[in-house]
């Protein structure tokens, strides 16, 4: 059985779960686990192999990380380390009292070891068996802030003894993106071209968050989609006896509710400085999404701002956008987009009203400051959400050359779905939330959108439009537009 406690014998719960808990979130290791099957084979299979493994784990906070691998470690010998913002001498410790419990070896609660490498080495050595030992270095950015040669020691000791014992799995975890890329998978890290295979845990996509709701209306789903993305825990406090405005006032407009201080608790848990951080990301979520048009919101120069815009990017929250299409696009045409649903619709809309929120309550607020913009923040959202539907249909349409899938605009044209492809084809889509009063007006736009794109491959270009209600064959009229609804999408 793992440990990942400091008592023998005993498993604390791992310290992001206690800070959740802290915060009245429910949750418990096991028993709310969801999918993650392909995360869980991987993880299956290399333990089950005849060599020692190596898989890095990464992924932006809250998407489920450790989650999945406590899953994996139940009923399975391995020790479990958090890293922390602590000196190494209380971490070693720490991971040696961890090893004791484990191991069922008291004697290493006691270790004197000076350094990593000997608390490793000595743990290893105790480790008889032919199935392998997991160690987990969970939060491995900060444990490295405060013992910087540790992936060195890693590589060494990887080399010279565990690659050919055969019988140790190492897991190293990280929700710095960034970090994990560079200093662990990067090609000037010592652990380079170590690892036996990789993990990046991805947010869940919109059919499988659909699974959370399964009473909900496929509207519905797209709604709590919209406003949660696909962060098991988010989804979670959507309730489904409530409607999807219901759960926006209760989660993210009452105070003393688990989603409205999230953001900002997820923030200040990463940063110690957040007050140009919260600047940018309300300048991005309020529409300033140039680098210049973020100077001017934020009152930070724009060569400073490249190192904040590095770090939100590196943990995922900051994405850089270029129109798609055929000539790779000029470095000044980047536009910045608020990846994480959750952030985006916080900063857009709790976090400037707070002080309105506190006053006047959750369901005045809803009504005088959500309300009204609802339906054209979702009408947004559901842009991202269709482009994030088109290798589904690609896939539906059978479809087997490579594709790239994005957006397009020019001083004169926006083009919400762009899909690339490399039969010499391009998908142009447009996309409609609200009610469409004029199928005709809605063709001609598209066809004019089509006319403006930058064709200069001379592919061949199909017309889609998704909307969120199916339109009657008999109100059409261009017979090559592609008509893709909501439920289409979740098909």
């Amino acid at each position: 059985m793992y440990s990942h406690g400091v008592v023998a014998g005993f498993a604390e719960p791992h310290h992001e779960t206690t800070e959740l808990l802290s915060k009245g979130i429910p949750m418990t290791l096991h028993e709310d686990f969801f999918g993650r099957r392909r995360e869980q084979e991987v993880l299956n299979q290399a333990f089950r192999s005849n060599r020692s493994e190596f898989i890095p784990v990464y992924g932006r906070r809250r998407v489920g990380k450790s989650t999945l691998i406590l899953e994996f470690l139940e009923k399975r010998t391995g020790i479990y380390h958090v890293g922390k913002r602590a000196p190494e001498a209380m971490q070693i410790h720490e991971f040696l009292q961890c090893a004791a419990s484990a191991l069922n070896e008291p004697l290493l609660g006691s270790f004197p070891a000076t350094d990593w490498k000997a608390a490793l080495t000595a743990v290893v050595e105790r480790w008889k068996r032919k199935e392998k030992l997991i160690i987990v270095l969970d939060e491995f950015q900060w444990t490295v802030e405060y013992s910087i040669g540790l992936p060195s020691i890693l590589q060494e000791l990887w080399d010279r003894d565990w690659r050919k014992r055969g019988n140790v799995f190492l897991i190293l975890c990280g929700s710095y993106i960034g970090f994990m890329e560079r200093e662990v998978l990067g090609h000037k890290s010592p652990l380079f071209g170590r690892r036996t295979s990789q993990m990046l845990v991805k947010p869940f996509g919109y059919q499988e968050s659909a699974e959370f709701h399964p009473n909900y209306s496929l509207e519905e789903r797209a709604k709590a989609y919209f406003v949660c993305g696909g962060i098991p825990l988010y989804l979670k406090q959507f309730r489904q006896d409530r409607s999807v405005e219901q759960n926006i006032a209760e989660n993210l407009l009452t105070e003393f509710s688990p989603l409205f201080s999230e953001p900002d608790f997820l923030l200040r848990e990463e940063f110690r400085e957040v007050e140009k951080y919260y600047a940018i990301l309300l300048a991005v979520a309020t529409g300033h999404t140039t680098t210049h048009a973020m100077s001017q919101f934020t009152g930070v120069g724009e060569r400073s701002l490249h190192y904040y815009i590095e770090t939100l990017t590196d943990l995922g929250y900051l994405t850089r956008r270029y129109p798609l299409h055929d000539e790779k696009p000029a470095a000044r045409h980047v536009r910045f987009a608020l990846e994480d649903p959750l952030l985006r619709f916080w900063f857009r809309f709790v976090y400037p009203n707070t002080s309105f929120i506190l006053q006047r309550g959750p369901q005045r607020a809803f009504q005088e400051i959500i309300q009204p913009e609802l339906d054209s923040y979702f009408g947004s959202c559901f842009e991202r959400f269709c482009r994030e539907a088109l290798p589904h249909l690609y896939e539906r349409e059978k479809l087997t050359t490579s594709f790239a899938v994005g957006e397009y605009w020019d001083k004169t044209t926006q083009i919400d779905v762009v899909g690339l492809r490399d039969d010499n084809w391009t998908d142009l889509g447009e996309c409609k939330w609200g009610t469409i009063k004029s199928v005709k007006d809605l063709e001609a736009e598209i066809s004019s959108k089509v006319v403006n794109y930058p064709n200069r491959r001379d592919a061949t270009i199909c017309r889609r439009a998704f909307t969120r209600t199916p339109v009657a064959p008999s109100r059409r009229r261009d017979s090559n537009i592609i008509w893709h609804s909501l439920r289409d999408l979740y098909e």
